[in-house]
């Protein structure tokens, strides 16, 4: 017996489904189940299959496997943003990581795609039309994108990271950005600030708009007055914005930003003017990414549970491929201030 294996090792090609069957002395369509998971197979039974699987060295093929199941064992991970500002911001990466972390145990592949214009916009559409995944991680999604209509049309499982609008229709997962807000301008007036300004995200990004409601939320029943910058979460964009606010508010003693990386380069417009931090100007971001960590002075910042958004994303989105439901649930995880030397 043991001669006969190692000739099939050798010269006879990769071991059949039949072959367990045989091996096993079960039909073809009990090794199946077995190698499904199916509940629908007795101990004594499956302890065969898996001896005769071991025996043999077979290896299921994933691909006839899906197929049978009118499955691609692939999910997409879809950034509709250019692909300076994916490397650029650890956000993105963290999403990944918790991503890959529920992944790990599963047989799902994760396709990486960046959708930085119309031309990449339309090559997805077509992609995602030929049923090439069984769904779809949509992430950074801008008010008027027009992905995830597209994805409801093709019928695809889709959950979303960080909602269009507070009645976001399809599924979910975000942090508290407008309570983290609140928290970063209220520790900042609990300190003696008396002259905060933000630097925004662009304003047709969902969780920038709730980060600006945070900011006013915190500053009503102050008496003082809002100052904002408009930004795009990039580290050129928190430049300008922190040179305007300095022209238009010689006076200001702090400066809520909302993101990391913007609070990096509002920093270096702050030292170039000669302000010192947290002495002058105290400085909180948005993240507490590894940039908050190691900026010097080290940076105060809402940390918004990200490898974990990202993970249960993931989750979501295997349940939904899994067992279709007409229920489409919101999560809403919990921010925290980190409190550094910078404010």
């Amino acid at each position: 017996m043991a001669a006969a294996r190692t000739v099939r090792g050798r010269g006879a090609g990769r071991p059949t489904l039949e072959e367990v069957a045989a091996r096993a002395g079960v039909g073809r369509g009990t090794v199946s189940r077995v190698i499904n998971g199916s509940p629908r197979v007795s101990d004594e039974t499956r302890a065969a299959v898996e001896a005769a699987v071991a025996e043999l060295g077979y290896v299921p093929n994933r691909a006839a496997r899906a197929l049978a199941a009118n499955r691609t064992d692939a999910i997409a991970l879809v950034v509709p943003e250019p692909e300076a500002r994916f490397f650029a911001e650890p956000y993105f990466s963290d999403i990944v990581r918790g991503v890959g972390a529920a992944l790990a145990d599963t047989e799902m592949q994760l396709l990486l795609t960046l959708v930085g214009g119309d031309r990449e916009r339309r090559r997805l559409a077509q992609y995602l039309a030929s049923h090439r995944v069984d769904g779809v991680l949509l992430v950074s999604v801008h008010a008027d994108d027009p992905l995830p209509e597209l994805l409801e049309q093709l019928d695809i499982p889709v959950v979303i990271s960080g909602r269009r609008s507070e009645d976001e229709p399809l599924p979910s997962v975000d942090s508290d950005n407008f309570g983290g807000a609140r928290t970063a301008v209220a520790y900042l007036l609990g300190r003696g600030r008396r002259a905060i300004a933000t630097i925004t995200g662009p304003l047709d990004v969902y969780g920038a708009r709730c980060r600006l409601d945070g900011y006013r939320a915190a500053l009503a029943g102050s008496g003082l007055g809002e100052l904002t910058a408009q930004a795009d979460f990039t580290e050129e964009g928190g430049r300008r914005a922190m040179t305007e606010l300095l022209a238009r508010c010689p006076a200001l003693d702090a400066v809520f930003a909302a993101s990391d990386v913007m609070a990096s380069g509002a920093r270096q417009i702050l030292r170039e003017h000669g302000r010192r931090i947290p002495e002058d100007i105290a400085l909180i971001g948005f993240d507490d990414s590894a940039i908050a960590r190691h900026m010097d002075p080290p940076l105060t910042s809402v940390r918004q549970p990200i490898e974990e958004m990202g993970r249960a994303m993931a989750e979501l989105l295997l349940a939904q491929i899994t067992n279709p439901q007409p229920v489409r649930p919101r999560l809403v995880l919990p921010t925290e201030l980190v409190v550094r030397a910078s404010s």
